[in-house]
């Protein structure tokens, strides 16, 4: 049965087209896009287990490092179970209500994600420019309110996009052409002038993005003047392998969704399925990365994990 017939469905339900021109792909594109969200589970799961059970790792890095994870998990369990029974199952309706309540959290949490990005790049600036000061400067105390700050950032910046969409008529199509309910997406099915509303959110969005990638990257500027002062070549090799790995994953998060933003605000000729594919890779490829990345390579969550499972590290 075709989309376009709605007129047996309430007023108050939306259709998910998935990936545009690739539907006769959905069921073997959700094998990869499934297998990135499991090991985004586990190895999210995993750190939090970890530093909750080991003491030794109660630093700031750690904690900074759980709050990514407990970003993570939120953001990609809003989107992926739903993609997948778009995907697998056909299930294209989705109830008005549950489509702004996805939107707020995969737009508050990613405002989160790349503010705790930049929390973590704060500390490793500090426990690598001024080390003796690392500790009397990130207490306890103190990171717990720049986590608070980040969340109430996140919430406070984009609780209106739902409230102003619901406020709005819908007497066009309801037909959301991507995989989840982006506000761009959505923002576009009505049937009045949405120009404030639309400049609200790129706004905000812009802002956000661009203030807090102009800062990590002045940390990471500065940390790489300071590696490359070490006395040790050996300390200074680890160091920046270790900085490198993290601006790698920084990078992946920012390109694509700067690619995103910019595709909504110029970009009227990128075909949608580019545009669309790109959208989800911002949501699904952090939350995979970060836990190897932040997890795998740093020697006291290997350690400790290697121990657990009784196998010795080489």
């Amino acid at each position: 049965m075709s989309l376009m017939n709605e007129s047996h469905f309430p007023t108050s339900t939306f259709f998910l087209v998935g990936i545009p021109g690739l539907e006769y792909l959905h069921t073997w594109i959700g094998i990869p896009f499934c297998s990135l969200y499991v090991v985004a589970v586990v190895g999210n799961m995993t750190i939090l287990s970890v530093v909750r059970a080991e003491r030794s790792l109660h630093e700031p890095m750690f904690f900074f490092l759980c709050m990514l994870s407990v970003t993570d998990l939120v953001l990609s369990t809003s989107t992926l179970p739903r993609m997948l029974c778009l995907f697998w199952l056909g299930s294209r309706q989705i109830a008005f209500d549950a489509c702004l309540t996805q939107m707020f959290f995969i737009h508050s949490f990613t405002a989160m994600e790349s503010g705790f990005f930049l929390a973590m790049a704060f500390d490793r600036y500090v426990a690598i420019c001024n080390p003796l000061r690392h500790t009397t400067i990130l207490t306890n105390a103190r990171i717990a309110k720049i986590g608070g700050a980040v969340v109430l950032r996140g919430v406070a910046f984009f609780s209106p996009h739902p409230i102003l969409l619901k406020q709005l008529p819908y007497c066009r199509t309801r037909i959301i052409a991507h995989t989840y309910c982006e506000f761009m997406a959505v923002v576009k099915l009505a049937c009045v002038h949405t120009g404030s509303t639309k400049c609200y959110s790129l706004s905000v969005a812009s802002v956000i993005g661009s203030c807090d990638g102009f800062f990590i990257a002045i940390s990471y500027v500065l940390i790489l003047c300071a590696v490359f002062r070490l006395p040790s070549r050996e300390a200074s090799l680890k160091a920046l392998g270790t900085c490198g790995s993290h601006v790698c994953v920084i990078l992946v998060f920012y390109s694509t969704a700067v690619f995103t933003f910019l595709t909504h605000r110029f970009g009227h000729n990128v075909p949608p399925q580019v545009h669309i594919f790109i959208a989800n890779m911002y949501l699904l490829i952090p939350p995979f990365l970060n836990p190897i990345v932040y997890g795998v390579r740093t020697k006291k969550i290997r350690d400790y994990v290697l121990g657990a499972l009784k196998v010795k590290s080489v």
